[in-house]
């Protein structure tokens, strides 16, 4: 019998978690909550099948269903009145708030972590004290919930410093503070004027290098790595501008050798996966890490308990295998094609600040490549509107990133709308000449 899948959330990171599962040929139809217009014309896409992929395509039904992500109790009911075989947590709110606990409880099947293991993302505090009593290689720090101890400390120790909001922050709760104006702005903000809400901050000495993104699917020991990623957070070219949710991704880094992967694979991520167990809070879905390159050999920057956006959506297109029985913890002979790939995100002018809704967007059917939808909502005319700080983020595979960029820029001239940006630099660290 196909199975029924209920995908939790409404981005770009769960449009290719959905067409990821549409690949699956155990797969009959998916649900998404709340889903977005991608997701909702996913179904067509299948049926027609895609340009790119076209032929690992399936007829497979997708419905979006009009739930928060944070309704536990009415996504809980859905799963049970649909049958739901399998749900899939997008979301950190989502895990944050307990749902895989719910869930496990009434004995349905969910691929996410629970509650407790969630920390690892929800409390930046946590997760430092957690490296540090493990020996988890990162940088020092120190947290405050004073905002007067705080900037004394700022004040006494060299600049540039880190400072993070100790929660949930939607990718925003991270200042790299090079004056001390500036860090006493941020100190403001996240402990006076409770910018994120109520909590503490986490101040972390500053540490340079090449980032690059490190996901797993976890089962308590059990670990089967991803493909490695970079992302690009600051908004304009050059990275510069304010830190973003991310402007743009992409997989095989130059700069990263075997020795570096074995490295993070068994000093950070095994190493985290344990002591996560050890903790009596087993971690049982994506573990992200988000690590640096420095000088002094390879160290985290922060954990994620979820997939990565915009990671994912350059990721899980180079995925052979079937993702279903991944997200059922069966990690025996995954596969990824040698191809490599990368996307770029097209974000509301203004973002990651102020920024307008309801711009129409047009040329979406001339694209030849992956478009995910990450804030996007249909007008009353069918037309498809900006309804986000990121809106769309268009996707290639090929042979080789110099091939794949050209690809993907190329492309993004055809889509249309007078309120969307871009940079044009993506994956420069990975072009030759």
């Amino acid at each position: 019998m196909m199975k029924k899948v209920l995908v939790i959330g409404g981005g770009g990171r769960e449009h290719a978690i959905v067409d990821a599962l549409s690949r699956s040929p155990q797969v009959g139809k998916i649900y998404c909550a709340p889903g977005n217009v991608g997701i909702a014309a996913q179904t067509k896409c299948v049926e027609d099948g895609a340009k790119e992929n076209s032929e690992s395509q399936r007829d497979v039904l997708v419905q979006c269903i009009d739930i928060d992500v944070c309704d536990v109790l009415a996504l809980r009911e859905f799963a049970l009145s649909h049958s739901i075989d399998l749900t899939v947590v997008g979301p950190e709110a989502a895990l944050a708030t307990g749902i895989v606990d719910e869930f496990r409880a009434l004995g349905l099947q969910i691929f996410g972590h629970t509650k407790e293991a969630t920390r690892i993302e929800s409390s930046k505090e946590f997760a430092k004290q957690l490296m540090i009593k493990y020996n988890i290689p990162t940088a020092a720090y120190q947290s405050f919930s004073n905002y007067e101890e705080a900037i004394c400390y700022v004040r006494n120790n060299p600049l540039p410093c880190v400072l993070k909001y100790d929660g949930l922050a939607a990718g925003k709760g991270v200042v790299i503070a090079k004056t001390y104006d500036e860090a006493d702005k941020a100190l403001q903000d996240m402990l006076m004027h409770q910018t994120f809400g109520q909590g503490r901050v986490v101040i972390e000495d500053y540490l340079e290098g090449p980032e690059f993104s490190f996901m797993c699917f976890v089962n308590g020991a059990d670990i089967c790595p991803m493909i490695l990623a970079q992302d690009h957070k600051r908004a304009y070219d050059g990275d510069s501008g304010p830190n973003t949710g991310g402007m743009g991704a992409y997989t095989v880094l130059p700069f990263i050798t075997q020795e570096d992967y074995q490295y993070a694979y068994t000093e950070i991520l095994q190493k985290t996966a344990s002591a996560m167990i050890n903790e009596g809070c087993p971690l049982s879905g994506v573990l992200y890490g988000g690590l640096m390159k420095t000088r002094d050999g390879i160290k985290v920057i922060e954990f994620n308990a979820r997939f990565g956006d915009p990671e994912t959506e350059v990721v899980l297109p180079l995925l052979e295998s079937d993702i279903y029985n991944l997200f059922t913890f069966d990690f025996s002979n995954v596969q990824w094609t040698k191809k490599c790939s990368m996307g770029v995100v097209m974000a509301s002018k203004g973002y990651p600040g102020k920024y307008e809704k309801g711009y129409v967007i047009e040329g979406l059917d001339d694209v030849d490549a992956k478009i995910y939808h990450m804030g996007t909502r249909s007008g009353s005319d069918g037309k498809v509107l900006t309804d986000g700080g990121r809106v769309l983020m268009v996707v290639a595979t090929g042979q080789n990133i110099n091939e794949v960029r050209n690809k993907v820029y190329n492309e993004i001239g055809k889509i249309r709308c007078e309120n969307l940006f871009y940079r044009s630099d993506i994956a420069y660290q990975a072009i030759t000449n």
